[in-house]
């Protein structure tokens, strides 16, 4: 049985100015479910200043238009496609930007000044941001705020960087993807795209959602495989893909708050099972606390595997 693509849903809007006053329990409890249950969902009011995600994009969008759309069009790829060939290659012209620890945007070619610095001002914004999230996700999980700011820190902390892309109008939409099926590989993508051209699509309960183009400029957020290891499967990271348009060139500003190179990663070991033990302590703790709570139970099992005293 194939894959169902169904219309859009409505996909989870965690509207951050509820964080402060009466409503942050039921905000808290939102973004919990949207990390468990959907593994992506939008931030509306986050506090990054819009005018100047307006004037990103529009830099970006000229950037390609003059120095990258000649290029794509000419590349062995769209030759390929007008002759109704398919190859394993993506629609799409990107660059990629690192930020931190060591930023390399002034390197890309042909960038403006004006880029670079519009750009370096929204990125700044956006890892306050990506912290705040971070930490509010732990606290959701139950782990110290900072689990996952020290998880992804090597030497030098975590990495921060941004895939700009721009899927350019295809004429074969049916032969080619503009980014085929997967799932990210790091943290937390936190994504700035287009307010008018579809095509992303997640895959939830077996059919594919088309995610509608951002409007106002919220923030589109999905987690990676490393939340997902580090919350041991908690919030998992969900397969997605780009589909290619026949109108319209789609923007896309994906920035991922990851873990460095040398950073270790491994499960949180608050939300590990109890592991190692015989099964008749646990049936002798079991027969004090059977009508009592499991979660208390298997907690004190994890304190007997540790050799405390419980």
């Amino acid at each position: 049985m194939g894959l169902i693509k169904e219309k859009e849903m409505d996909i989870p809007v965690i509207d951050f100015s509820e964080l402060y006053g009466e409503n942050r329990t039921k905000t808290m409890s939102l973004l919990d479910h949207a990390c468990d249950k959907w593994g992506f969902f939008m931030v509306d009011n986050h506090g990054i200043d819009k005018a100047l995600m307006e004037k990103v994009k529009k830099l970006i969008n000229s950037h390609y238009e003059e120095h990258l759309k000649e290029k794509f069009y000419q590349s062995e790829m769209v030759k390929a496609l007008s002759e109704g060939k398919t190859s394993d290659a993506d629609w799409e012209s990107t660059f990629f930007i690192w930020h931190k620890p060591n930023s390399n945007i002034s390197k890309v070619p042909n960038i403006s000044d004006e880029l670079i610095k519009t750009m370096d001002e929204y990125v700044s914004q956006l890892h306050n941001f990506a912290e705040r999230l971070s930490k509010l996700m732990c606290e959701n999980l139950g782990l110290p705020q900072e689990h996952i700011l020290n998880a992804f820190s090597g030497l030098e902390g975590p990495v921060f960087g941004t895939k700009v892309a721009k899927y350019p109008e295809c004429p074969r939409p049916e032969l080619i993807r503009g980014l085929r099926e997967h799932t990210d590989a790091g943290g937390i993508i936190l994504l700035l795209q287009d307010d008018q051209v579809p095509g992303l699509e997640f895959l939830k309960d077996g059919k594919w959602i088309p995610i509608p183009p951002s409007k106002n400029n919220t923030i589109f957020v999905n987690t990676g495989d490393q939340v997902e290891i580090l919350s041991n499967g908690r919030y998992k990271s969900v397969v997605h893909r780009v589909m290619t348009m026949k109108q319209g060139s789609r923007l896309s500003m994906a920035t991922f708050y990851n873990p460095a190179g040398d950073a270790i990663i491994s499960p949180a070991q608050e939300l590990l099972y109890p592991s190692g033990y015989r099964f008749q302590d646990y049936l002798k703790l079991y027969s004090t606390t059977k009508f009592g709570d499991k979660g208390s139970r298997l907690h004190t099992m994890k304190k007997m595997e540790n050799g405390d005293s419980v």
